[in-house]
């Protein structure tokens, strides 16, 4: 029933059709798959309503494949960020050296001749 988000599942025993009741969550564990199938009230493609989903043993929800293109669209935007930051990170660290070279030429020494203070 789209409408009301029920759900019968039925399985074929010894050439007979047995209505299986769902689990606590109102979804069927689906034995030949290892997965559970049930409804999920959301929206998708312009509907609100009941849908059919699927969940691993585990309780995740499965993403749908335009889920899975947000989801991987969202960690590329995240990696470019990240990648931004570092740029800007060396950039300003190249800034301050680039400072530091510049005061200590003003000061009348030479940076590539400055003692290494290794320990």
């Amino acid at each position: 029933d789209p409408d009301g988000g029920l759900l019968e599942y039925y399985e074929l025993k010894n050439e007979r059709y047995e209505l299986k009741q769902p689990d606590e969550n109102g979804r069927h564990w689906i034995e030949s798959m290892e997965l559970f199938l049930g409804t999920w009230q959301g929206a998708k493609e312009g509907r609100t309503g009941y849908w059919l989903r699927w969940w691993e043993e585990t309780g995740n929800l499965l993403p749908w494949a335009l889920e899975l293109i947000e989801q991987e669209r969202q960690q590329v935007e995240q990696e470019r960020q990240r990648a931004e930051q570092e740029r800007q990170r060396a950039e300003q660290e190249r800034q301050e050296k680039e400072r530091l070279i510049a005061y200590l030429r003003s000061q009348g020494i030479d940076p590539n001749n400055l003692p290494n203070h290794a320990e």
